[in-house]
């Protein structure tokens, strides 16, 4: 279809999805995704745990994404649940610079508070001096607990630590913070939940409110209750809803690409250009397939 809406997802943990996923997400619009780096569940303990951890974020998780025709990229950080391991945290921050300048890693992230502790608060700061040093976009993992008052004291920290609220994203944003956040110029991420956090009705009427100016739509589709398909299922409610449908492409897809771009990695070149998948490819001898007849198409076919 020529009137297919193109879809970015910006905040999607596929580590914990599955190649179906990819698939139905394919075939939804969505051209590119940003997995950002998070917690697995339970607490890591070794700090070779987040350098195999980032190192699929940089390898295997790029080349399974390019698989199914979709752009991978991704954030690196320690995020605020685990930086309650002080001992565990210093050799995290260590290793973080690694990973920074890798190809497909757009930004700091997701990094902030969980339950606002000191740990919290003192790695979360280190993150935003290592961003503002490197000139590298933040992304910002806001509380579940406490939100409005973890949300402004996650802004006021990046002021304080001299970032542009322009290049920081501030993520799991509702109702309650989204206009303290826009009002602030910080950019205003949403994840759509099927139950908890911001579902995809209540988004409409943000969009509806507030305008798309700021404002991205994300899934944070993890290992827990969540929807890989929540963002173009959310573009398509607010078409139906009567959201302009230059407001839709702005939320949906341009606003992730103009604020995870800024750093040149990331390029609509890169899925405009796309000649096609070829699932005859390896990486480290490994396949997507597990004895499948290889899907070829675009150019590539011989």
């Amino acid at each position: 279809m020529k009137d297919k809406l193109m879809i970015i997802d910006p905040h999607i943990h596929m580590t914990s999805r599955t190649t179906d996923d990819y698939e139905a997400m394919a075939a939804a619009g969505i051209v590119a995704i940003i997995e950002p780096s998070f917690w697995l569940g339970q607490p890591r303990t070794q700090v070779g745990s987040f350098q195999d951890y980032f190192s699929s974020l940089v390898g295997w998780e790029p080349f399974r994404a390019s698989q199914f025709g979709i752009k991978h990229y991704c954030t690196i950080g320690l995020n605020s649940k685990e930086a309650n391991n002080e001992a565990l945290a210093e050799q995290v921050i260590e290793l973080l610079p690694l990973y920074f300048h890798k190809e497909n890693v757009v930004a700091i992230g997701e990094i902030g508070y969980d339950d606002q502790t000191p740990a919290e608060d003192k790695y979360f700061r280190m993150q935003l001096d290592l961003a503002r040093e490197l000139n590298m976009t933040v992304q910002v993992h806001t509380p579940h607990r406490d939100k409005k008052a973890g949300t402004i004291k996650s802004m006021e920290v990046c002021l304080e630590h001299g970032l542009d609220p322009s290049n920081v994203i501030i993520d799991h944003n509702n109702e309650e913070t989204v206009k303290e956040v826009l009002d602030r110029g910080f950019i205003a991420a949403f994840t759509i939940y099927p139950k908890t956090k911001m579902g995809n009705e209540r988004m409409v009427e943000v969009v509806r409110k507030y305008g798309s100016t700021n404002i991205i739509v994300d899934s944070s589709a993890d290992w827990g209750v969540s929807d890989p398909l929540a963002v173009p299922k959310t573009a398509s409610l607010m078409l139906s809803k009567g959201i302009s449908r230059e407001d839709v492409i702005k939320t949906c897809y341009q606003n992730a690409l103009d604020a995870f771009g800024k750093n040149g990695k990331m390029k609509e070149e890169h899925w405009l250009g796309n000649k096609g998948i070829d699932q005859r490819e390896l990486f480290n001898d490994n396949s997507v397939l597990r004895g499948q007849e290889p899907k070829i198409e675009g150019d590539k076919i011989v």
